[in-house]
């Protein structure tokens, strides 16, 4: 069954529905009526009768979170931004531009957990940062030539509509 890709769990909710499970079991309710009832599939009920039996009530206690545990802890997340705010030249960069690969290397000198490049950027993004793209420019662009080819060479260059062309005979070509 599952949850739609996206979708949280909700763990209270879950808990609640096997507490009513333990409930309609204990009151000698079928495990396919319980099903049923608790809108759960058969063999998670039967699973609930077996914990419910071994361990009681604590048997059928939530799940403390969903997934593999974190590796970075809220002490490294905001070490981690502070190495942002502060810029990758102090870690031997050129320029000022945080990429995913520069991002790895600044969790791992900070914290001491290696990332593979590509997934840096889910840690930015938990921190509300966002990958940065260099633009492709030449070192040697010079800003104001390129205004004054836009305003006065290009206008002389560019081709002008000529006139309407005489109208065609052709049954084929609408008019």
């Amino acid at each position: 069954m599952g949850n739609p890709a996206g979708v949280r769990r909700d763990f209270v909710g879950l808990e609640q529905r096997r507490r009513e499970a333990a409930e309609l079991l204990r009151q000698g309710v079928h495990q396919a009526e319980v099903a049923r009832r608790v809108r759960a599939h058969r063999q998670s009920v039967s699973r609930w009768a077996q914990q419910l039996e071994e361990g009681g009530l604590r048997g059928l206690k939530r799940a403390g979170r969903a997934g593999r545990k974190a590796r970075l802890r809220q002490e490294d997340l905001r070490r981690i931004e502070r190495g942002l705010k502060r810029g990758p030249q102090p870690l031997g960069y050129e320029s000022g531009l945080w990429t995913s690969a520069r991002v790895a290397h600044l969790i791992e000198k900070e914290c001491g957990v290696r990332y593979h490049a590509g997934h840096a950027w889910r840690i930015l993004r938990q921190l509300g940062w966002s990958c940065q793209r260099p633009t492709g420019r030449a070192l040697e662009r010079d800003e104001e030539k390129i205004r004054v080819w836009k305003q006065k060479r290009w206008p002389e260059l560019k081709k002008t509509p000529k006139t309407r062309a005489a109208r065609s005979s052709s049954s084929t070509k609408a008019d």
